[in-house]
């Protein structure tokens, strides 16, 4: 399948249309998992992949406003995309943050010319892979858990444990090097078109100029790497959420079966309770979201320029934004099913999927741990 750009098509309505072809095969796709091979072949043809690399290195100039548009579009029809094509940027952007200006550039022109696909063997928290220097270059041996986008990827950011150093080794490398092999063996019930599986590293050589020596901490706009995984995820969570709550609706609307005493199941007041609960819901999760969305494309375009307090301000925007969400999704995803009744537990409509996509996701980093960091930052006036 060949996805015809037309030159009148703004980036919106180019998602949409991806969107709208995702959406025939979402059900049959999540229930086979593996690799969406033709989707994401779609979505580099579309050029959606150079969306936010400044059009000085070939790519189209947007900003993480229209990106993450495209995350939520993607995601209210499938969630695994959305993922993708979100930890695209957050990957991509990494040289940009933590590298030196030559890597910037080299990464994000060569990645416009030739509309490469990022994937991670990152996961910070599971870290069995280590290096080791040898003369000029670094040898990586080890596996990588969760590595997202991994498979069909082009490049993949990497972090790996090496003596002497605390923070970890973070390089980008060809995902084709000799000695990487992607195992493809991710199976979990939620986000099964992630490729989010296991990596190893067979004395995988990795050059000097492919380190990214800044590091994470190096200011406060290389920490915004934190926030900008953050801040995908959220827009993540909220496209899956209006996903579910509008195949609910298509379906309560059109096939719910009405109880007695009522004509039909949209005149039930206690359907139309819940449908009130969730539209509430969601219009609160927006507000949440709109508010750092502005909060965080202002820091991102001030660089270097970036204080400690701006960046604390936009962590508790994120994070408030983060619980609300994830709470409010959750409940959405799982109540769906009190105004679909029965027959919509049937496989074939595949509306399960909106909770174990969801319920995946939040999973790795428990919103507990974040509500205790911010009711820990009210106590102490931080």
């Amino acid at each position: 399948m060949v996805y015809v750009l037309e030159k009148n098509k703004n980036v919106e309505e180019i998602a949409q249309d991806l969107a709208n072809i995702f959406s025939k095969t979402a059900v049959e796709r999540d229930l086979a998992g593996g690799t969406a091979k033709v989707e994401r072949d779609l979505i580099r043809e579309s050029g959606l992949l150079k969306l936010l690399i400044p059009k000085e290195y070939g790519g189209q100039g947007g900003d993480w406003l229209d990106v993450l548009n495209v995350v939520h579009i993607f995601a209210k029809v499938d969630s695994s995309l959305a993922h993708l094509y979100g930890y695209h940027f957050v990957n991509l952007i990494t040289p940009h943050l933590c590298g030196n200006k030559e890597q910037k550039e080299y990464y994000y022109k060569i990645t416009a010319k030739h509309n490469y696909f990022w994937g991670n063997a990152f996961n910070p928290v599971d870290i069995k892979l280590r290096a080791r220097k040898e003369g000029s270059k670094y040898i990586f041996n080890g596996v990588k858990t969760f590595c997202s986008g991994s498979v069909d990827s082009d490049y993949l950011l990497v972090s790996a444990l090496i003596d002497g150093q605390e923070e970890p080794l973070l390089v980008v490398i060809p995902t084709n090097r000799m000695g990487i092999s992607i195992k493809n063996d991710w199976d979990n019930f939620g986000q099964r078109q992630t490729d989010s599986g296991t990596v190893e590293f067979n004395n995988v050589v990795v050059e000097e100029k492919e380190v990214l020596r800044n590091g994470f901490n190096h200011d406060e706009f290389s920490r915004l790497r934190v926030n900008i995984a953050s801040f995908v995820l959220n827009h993540l969570y909220l496209g899956i959420a209006e996903g579910a709550f509008e195949a609910a609706l298509q379906y309560t609307r059109t096939q719910t079966r009405a109880r007695t005493p009522h004509r039909s199941a949209i005149d039930d007041p206690i359907i139309q309770h819940h449908y009130g609960e969730f539209y509430v819901q969601l219009e609160a999760a927006k507000l949440l979201l709109e508010k750092s969305n502005v909060m965080f494309q202002n820091l991102w375009d001030m660089g270097n320029h970036i204080s400690p307090e701006e960046r604390k301000t936009l962590d508790d925007a994120t994070h408030a934004a983060k619980v609300f969400i994830t709470k409010a999704g959750l409940d959405i995803t799982s109540r769906i099913f009190e105004v679909m009744g029965s027959r919509a537990t049937a496989n074939r409509y595949g509306f399960d999927r909106f909770w174990r996509n969801l319920r995946t996701m939040t999973l790795h980093i428990p919103v507990d741990i974040t509500i205790q960091e911010l009711g820990r930052h009210v106590l102490y006036n931080e």
